[in-house]
């Protein structure tokens, strides 16, 4: 094996550790992770994934950061094509929604914040600061559309944003519970008159 190739299967079995990782978080949590119980999904040994992964929390970090990386690929990325304004912010809302049915049964991102909303230490921060950037980018989108006259003047910029996530918790829970359909057919109803009260 050359120098060249070694760092490349170095990343792919890295790739395959936390795709492996990532399912078993959408299932358990972060909490639920193990370098044992994921070492033995993998078919590795404990000291090959401690070899990409010096710890557990180090393994639980770059989970959440891959969950981060999927959403904003998959919700954000995508509508940012879209024009500016509400054409995007409704985007990036049809897109969450999409997001919201492919992971009814695990978001690890939304379980995150449950795990670690009153610790202290690494995984909270890195949930805050997850947390913390997609709320300013739905501003930054809320803000445009203010700009550019699809929503009024006066919009709480910050409440708004607020009323969004809300809505899209309300979806991931009932989801979960009772099922996309049913849950997605109220959010969208309680989606639209949002729109409106907002709307010039």
């Amino acid at each position: 094996m050359t120098t060249a190739t070694q760092p490349r299967k170095r990343a792919t079995t890295r790739e395959t550790i936390l795709d492996h990782a990532y399912a078993l978080a959408r299932r358990d949590g972060l909490e639920g992770l193990s370098i044992g119980g994921l070492a033995a999904d993998v078919g590795m040994s404990k000291s090959g994934v401690f070899a990409h992964f010096g710890s557990r929390e180090e393994l639980q970090l770059a989970v959440l950061d891959t969950g981060r990386n999927r959403f904003v690929s998959q919700v954000l990325m995508p509508a940012l094509k879209q024009p500016r304004g509400l054409p995007r912010l409704r985007a990036i809302v049809a897109n969450w929604f999409a997001w919201a049915r492919e992971h009814q049964s695990g978001c690890v991102l939304l379980s995150a914040a449950s795990e670690y909303d009153g610790r202290d230490g690494a995984l909270h921060d890195g949930v805050v600061r997850q947390q913390s950037g997609w709320r300013d980018e739905l501003q930054k989108a809320i803000a445009q559309a203010v700009e550019l006259g699809h929503l009024r003047s006066d919009t709480e910029v910050a409440q708004l944003a607020f009323e969004i996530y809300a809505l899209m918790l309300g979806l991931h829970h009932d989801a979960g519970l009772f099922g996309f359909d049913e849950a997605g057919q109220c959010t969208r109803a309680a989606f639209e008159r949002l729109w409106r009260s907002w709307q010039t």
